[in-house]
């Protein structure tokens, strides 16, 4: 028997049991296109952090108070017990290191934002002029903190997209005035809008942020200096020039800092943006692999379906399967018949899971769910491993049942009604 008559039969088989059939097809279809979608769910998120850290800038290095140098607690409280000062930013850039580009420091905290009858929760970044720079920030419209704003702290601020579009909706906002409050709403400064970010897009911080001077609010709370007089700061970012050796310079920078600390363990953490992308790589990556092993669990569950109803065909075909043999079919005449008509499903199934598993994931790329939006990249590998998946298990579940069937006694086949 040739494999276009094998492939016949099998389609006359499916065809014959259409609501069976149809039910074995959609436990693969479920399995296929749940390993495509969830892998692309697990590859968008990925994707979307690392887009997040890259839109940071360029080349960084982000110096942050340590976990056990600081409270857990937020606010003010942590600020006043940070460990670093403007002063550790001033001694970096100027210890003279030919691979920094640039170095910034800021302090960053919850504020509601506040313009007429409208207002939106946002994170106020109190900033240098030369941030823009090392953020790798553009502006939409207006113009963002300058020097002459550091030196005489003006009480301007810069706002990111989506806080503008909520605050301002329908006019420009530059000018405009915006009330920021601080300490749990105990402390309120109004800020003439200087300009607007460019949006960044995505889960982007930058886009639901107001910059204002970091002199202009330490200028207003003294309790931000600590009793030596340097002004704390909650973050030092470090641009290194291109090709540089991040790890050497971290090292450097932990030295240096170790020694205005006067301490031999350090009571801050150095990290680059390399380090972030690894983490978050091997978060996703994991991800990535639970929600493959879900799905994959699910195509499993429909190759159990195709065995299944191979066994009842062969059972249920006895006597045709002791015709065939009687008039000469031999035993790999039978197992033909039977794991092609196991394929057939298992590619049918795949087919069409492929489809849906591709559809689905292109439906839910940028959709907002639960207040996070989406991101889906389809992998090509992904695709292939399900249907190959698919394929394999469908032989696998034929090969039992056509052994079986190749094991009935003709005579006694014939005699079964």
């Amino acid at each position: 028997m040739s494999m276009l008559d094998a492939l016949r039969i099998a389609v006359r088989a499916i065809v014959a049991n259409r609501l069976r059939s149809l039910l074995t097809l959609l436990g693969l279809v479920i399995g296929v296109s749940s390993v495509i979608a969830l892998i692309a769910v697990g590859q968008g998120t990925q994707k979307g952090v690392s887009d997040q850290i890259r839109g940071l800038g360029t080349d960084l290095i982000f110096i942050e108070p340590s976990a056990a140098a600081t409270t857990q607690q937020g606010g003010t409280t942590a600020l006043i017990t940070t460990t670093l000062t403007q002063a550790d930013a001033y001694a970096i850039a100027a210890n003279g290191n030919p691979a920094i580009s640039a170095v910034t420091s800021h302090i960053t905290g919850d504020t509601q934002a506040i313009a007429g009858v409208n207002n939106v929760g946002a994170e106020s970044v109190f900033i240098s002029s030369n941030y823009a720079e090392v953020r790798d920030l553009d502006v939409a419209v207006g113009s963002f903190i300058a020097p002459q704003h550091d030196d005489a702290g003006s009480l301007v601020a810069v706002l990111g997209s989506r806080v503008a579009g909520t605050l301002y909706p329908g006019i420009d906002p530059v000018g405009q005035e915006v009330r920021l409050s601080f300490l749990a709403g105990r402390v309120v400064f109004a800020f003439t809008v200087i300009g607007v970010l460019q949006e960044v897009g995505g889960a982007a911080d930058a886009d639901d942020q107001v910059f204002v001077p970091l002199t202009g609010l330490a200028n207003r709370f003294r309790f931000l200096y600590t009793p030596t007089g340097d002004l704390r700061v909650t973050q030092i970012d470090v641009q290194a020039i291109p090709g540089a050796d991040t790890e050497e310079l971290k090292q450097q920078i932990t030295d240096l800092l170790l020694f205005r600390h006067n301490r031999t363990d350090p009571d801050f953490t150095v990290e680059s943006q390399d380090d972030l992308l690894d983490a978050a790589s091997e978060v996703a990556n994991t991800l990535s692999i639970l929600l493959g092993v879900i799905g994959g669990i699910s195509l499993l569950v429909g190759g159990i379906g195709v065995m299944n109803i191979m066994l009842v065909s062969v059972t249920e075909r006895t006597r045709e399967i002791g015709i065939r043999r009687a008039v000469g079919a031999t035993a790999t005449d039978i197992v033909n018949q039977f794991v092609t008509e196991a394929l057939a499903l298992s590619v049918l199934g795949g087919v069409i899971g492929i489809v849906i598993g591709v559809v689905a994931s292109l439906l839910v790329d940028g959709r907002t769910l639960g207040d996070q939006e989406m991101t889906t990249v389809i992998q090509a590998w992904s695709i292939a491993a399900a249907f190959g998946v698919s394929a394999g298990v469908g032989l696998l579940s034929g090969i039992y049942p056509a052994w079986r069937a190749t094991v009935v006694d003709p005579i006694a086949a014939l005699r079964n009604e």
